[in-house]
């Protein structure tokens, strides 16, 4: 069997392009011992990623030239030299960008079938689930009655946030690109309201949809729509940063204007990174699967096929291309 893997073949200087990837064929190698050979099936394509392909400090190691982009993938166990798993197996891995790949046993989750498709546990019941649950939760900490605000409110973290608010009792309002992903967030997803940022009217439609002000907004695009926010958030109010994706391509960042909020209104801010909470990752599952099984969490995917378009499915992905988690099926 041959692999193919998408390496990063130069950083980008400002908007990624698909000419900073290339694609290498090579035998796929056989498992050592305490390894497992992984055939990929569905590979997720994240905002993080334009994070990694940087050599600038961030909370984890970025991507060397050379090597392959970082990524989370569900795949099929083909051979196993770790007696905890066996051909078969669904596991969840963090082989990245490639056909195949072996890994130490224990770097790999097991997926349960039946419960749910396996592309879900690269969304709602993934990273991006967990995300939503745990920023939320723990950082948002929302009560019965306040209103919560999320942007990129139709893409994978920011739909399962709104959702989580409209069952601990909050009004929710979302923030997305386009008529059609904001009719989408209110009539299929169930938010209160939603605001288009492309309509040009930001600052008023968000203080019309939010007559009360805010108490939570869960930040995952940053720059003029945060600046906004702050001129609406409540006293005591929380922020949870959990992405900044409209500065990920920028050569100059976003300088905020209305930081003097935080002070006035005595806001909390933090940042929201998923592996804080990875002792409580089954506490996640269990809750976000008992809302889907329940008919309480809807999800939507972005499919794109074949492992060749995924460095276009990135750059679309960083331009608010997707509708939903976007997703690579590899097989």
């Amino acid at each position: 069997m041959n692999n193919k893997a998408w390496t990063l073949a130069s950083y980008p200087a400002g908007w990624v392009s698909e000419e900073n990837f290339k694609l290498v064929e090579s035998p796929v190698p056989p498992p050592k011992e305490g390894e497992v050979l992984v055939k990929n099936l569905w590979l997720s394509l994240d905002p993080y990623m334009r994070g990694r392909m940087s050599q600038q400090k961030s909370y984890v190691k970025g991507v060397e030239i050379g090597e392959v982009m970082t990524g989370q993938t569900v795949g099929e166990v083909l051979e196993s030299k770790d007696a905890a798993f066996k051909p078969g197996d669904k596991v969840l891995t963090g082989l990245g960008w490639q056909l195949y790949g072996c890994a130490k046993g224990a770097e790999l989750n097991k997926v349960p079938e039946g419960r749910a498709p396996l592309s879900y546990y690269l969304g709602c019941l993934g990273m991006p689930g967990m995300t939503a649950y745990f920023g939320l939760k723990e950082i948002g900490a929302p009560k019965a009655g306040e209103t919560v605000v999320v942007s990129a409110a139709s893409g994978a973290v920011g739909s399962v946030v709104g959702q989580l608010a409209k069952i601990a009792g909050c009004r929710a309002v979302g923030i997305a690109g386009g008529a059609q992903k904001c009719d989408y967030v209110v009539k299929d997803l169930g938010f209160d309201a939603c605001v288009d940022y492309k309509a040009g009217n930001l600052y008023r439609d968000l203080r019309e949809a939010c007559p009360k002000g805010v108490d939570v907004y869960f930040e995952n695009v940053g720059g003029e729509i945060l600046d906004t926010m702050l001129r609406l958030m409540n006293p005591f109010s929380r922020i949870v940063v959990c992405g900044l994706i409209s500065d990920y391509n920028a050569t100059e960042p976003y300088r905020v204007a209305m930081f003097r909020s935080i002070l006035v209104n005595r806001i909390k801010v933090q940042g929201m990174i998923v592996f804080d909470w990875k002792d409580r990752y089954g506490e996640a599952l269990k809750a976000l699967g008992g809302y889907l099984a329940a008919g309480r969490l809807k999800y939507r995917e972005s499919v794109l096929e074949g492992i060749e378009r995924a460095p276009g499915g990135l750059v679309s992905l960083l331009k608010g291309g997707n509708f939903g988690k976007q997703l690579v099926k590899l097989a």
